[in-house]
């Protein structure tokens, strides 16, 4: 699995934070998930997790085939949703998740499909 985090690209610099790293923050993951995910439940089983962890945003069906998630809320929730798309139990097969995280935004309410 792959992630490109914004604060490896500042390692080194003196600021290797992630967005809303301080305790009860908020921050927005961006993933792309890469395999055979459409189709299959795939956006209905993110949306089902990101409501359990109380997270905001969205999952889409992209041309290429992969499938883009934006959940935003509590980092350590994003966390726990990342840490399920990597995992085994995912309908359909996962072959790589891209990420990248970005300070809260707001503006999004419930998870939608699209």
């Amino acid at each position: 699995m792959t992630g490109f985090d914004d604060w490896e690209s500042r390692a080194g610099q003196g600021d290797t934070a992630l967005p809303g790293d301080s305790p009860g923050s908020n921050a927005r993951l961006t993933a792309w998930v890469r395999g055979r995910v459409q189709g299959v439940g795939f956006r209905w089983w993110v949306r089902s997790i990101a409501l359990e962890l109380d997270l905001l945003g969205m999952a889409e069906n992209l041309s290429d085939g992969r499938v883009k998630i934006i959940a935003e809320g509590n980092r350590d929730r994003c966390l726990a949703l990342l840490a399920r798309l990597e995992a085994p139990g995912a309908p359909g097969h996962v072959l790589q998740v891209t990420y990248r995280w970005d300070e809260a935004r707001g503006g999004l309410t419930g998870f939608s499909e699209r």
